[in-house]
């Protein structure tokens, strides 16, 4: 008897992004879907079509001009929840379209230094094991700094995606200066040619003034070495915070002048908005979303795409 059996067939990007926002997208779809069979579209109705959006975090503003778009030309008619589905895909790419910007790598910048920033659990470090295995298969030179020196976990799961895609990563002991680490890895990327070095950082509370004082003090320590750099700092930012995702672009593009976003974990969120709240507020480049913990879960980021999949709309 032959093994029939084989792996299943691997998804593509846009299935693996529509089913990781698919608790977005199914609490908007339903929520609308519930208002428009009951009346025409009257002012009320757009209020609460307003508490629905707001409810997906995609903030105020956005929430409002989605409203007001929805009701253009629609008053006292009967509306369909595709109607609607489409007019929040419109008005939401047209926010992220200006931020979906590639992290582009400066090759006459050598080593190219990404410093990689956030708050605890964000995802930081599997973020930057999934970047050195792009920048990898690209071709790239890529080194490794564990600079997360607080967490011993963080300092080993950085070496483990080392060995996976053959990458060196310098790293030193529990508690040892992450300055001084973050100097010591930019010195030996110079020394071996590195293209691209990623340089992980502890997960700071953006409450926490000393912590921040200390990433002041990376960066600082870095242009000692290369005063061009950190060429780009990335914020990783985990989606199910919500609205707490924009303090934390505040305090971080204050203390570390945040380049980019990363956003992690929207497959585990009802309110994977917040992404188009923050394109609204900050106009940041959004570099790389991820919708899971594979490898292939993290990719470019890219406004159609995205604003159709919280939309819900079958591509």
């Amino acid at each position: 008897m032959n093994d029939t059996t084989s792996d299943p067939p691997k998804l593509s990007w846009w299935r693996r992004l529509s089913n990781g926002l698919k608790r977005t997208s199914s609490s908007l779809g339903t929520a609308v879907a519930d208002l428009v069979t009951k009346r025409k579209l009257d002012r009320a109705m757009l209020d609460d079509i307003e508490d629905v959006l707001l409810r997906a975090d995609l903030g105020t503003s956005v929430a409002v001009r989605i409203a007001d778009a929805v009701g253009t030309g629609r008053y006292d008619k009967a509306i369909s929840a595709d109607e609607v589905k489409d007019v929040v895909a419109t008005e939401v790419e047209k926010v992220l379209a200006p931020v979906a910007k590639p992290l582009e790598i400066d090759t006459a910048r050598k080593p190219f230094v990404i410093l990689v920033v956030g708050v605890n659990g964000s995802g930081k470090t599997t973020t930057i094991g999934k970047l050195s295995q792009k920048f990898a298969s690209e071709g790239r030179k890529v080194m490794l700094a564990a600079g997360d020196t607080f967490r011993a976990a963080a300092i080993e799961q950085l070496k483990v995606w080392g060995e996976r895609t053959k990458t060196p990563v310098i790293a030193g002991a529990q508690g040892s200066d992450s300055a001084s680490l973050a100097f010591n890895a930019l010195t030996a990327a110079k020394e071996q040619n590195i293209d691209v070095l990623l340089i992980d950082t502890a997960g700071r509370l953006q409450n926490k003034a000393e912590l921040m004082n200390e990433l002041e003090k990376v960066v600082r320590v870095i242009r000692k070495v290369d005063d061009t750099a950190p060429h780009a700092v990335l914020l990783v930012l985990d989606a199910t915070v919500g609205q707490n995702a924009l303090s934390q672009v505040e305090a971080f593009h204050r203390t570390a002048g945040v380049t980019g976003l990363v956003m992690t974990k929207l497959d585990g969120t009802a309110r994977g908005g917040i992404l188009v709240a923050l394109a609204e507020k900050f106009k940041l480049p959004v570099h790389f979303i991820g919708v899971g913990e594979g490898v292939d879960d993290l990719a470019p980021f890219t406004a159609r795409d995205f604003a159709r999949a919280i939309a819900g709309i079958e591509s």
